[in-house]
C-alpha cells in the first residue's frame, strides 16, 4: 500500500494540467478540442510550456479565449488562426516554415553540423600532429654549441 501511495504521489503532478474546473467546458467533446488546441499554443510568459500546462495568468486568459471561440462555433483551425493573428508565430509551439522562421527550423541541423565538424577537426589533429619544420641555421648553431648532433632523416 505504501509503495502504491508513493508511486501515485510521484506520478500525480505529471498528469496534472493547469486547467481549473471552472475553465472546463461541460461538453466533453468540445473540452477535448479545447485541450488539443491549447496544447499546441506556447505560453508567452513561461515560453517552454504549452498554454494547457502553464499556471501563468496569461495562459489562463488564452485557455478561456480558446473556449469562448469554440462556444461561438469556430472550427479548431479558425481558433488557432485567431490566436496566431493576435500573438504572431511565437505563440505556436510548431511555427510555420517561412523566411522569418527558417533559422529556427534550421538551428538543430546547424548545431549538429557544427558539432560534427568540431569532432572531425579534433580527431584529425590527434591523428596528424603538426610536424616540426626544418631547423634554421641559427638553431643548428645552437645545437652544435650544446654538443647535440642534429638527427637526419
Amino acid at each position: 500500500m505504501k509503495r502504491f501511495l508513493a508511486t501515485a504521489l510521484v506520478l500525480l503532478p505529471l498528469a496534472a494540467h493547469a486547467v481549473t474546473p471552472g475553465e472546463m467546458l461541460p461538453d466533453p467533446a468540445m473540452e477535448a478540442r479545447a485541450r488539443a488546441i491549447t496544447s499546441e499554443l506556447r505560453c508567452l510568459v513561461c515560453q517552454n510550456q504549452s498554454v494547457d500546462d502553464s499556471d501563468a495568468s496569461l495562459a489562463k486568459d488564452l485557455r478561456v479565449l480558446v473556449r469562448d471561440k469554440l462556444k461561438e462555433g469556430l472550427s479548431d483551425a479558425q481558433v488557432k488562426d485567431y490566436v496566431h493573428s493576435r500573438y504572431g508565430d511565437f505563440v505556436l509551439l510548431r511555427p510555420p516554415l517561412k523566411m522569418g522562421t527558417i533559422l529556427l527550423w534550421a538551428a538543430p541541423l546547424l548545431a549538429l553540423l557544427a558539432g560534427g565538424l568540431g569532432v572531425w577537426s579534433a580527431a584529425r589533429r590527434r591523428i596528424a600532429p603538426a610536424s616540426p619544420g626544418a631547423l634554421t641555421a641559427e638553431e643548428r648553431e645552437k645545437l652544435r654549441a650544446l654538443g647535440v648532433e642534429e638527427a637526419r632523416d
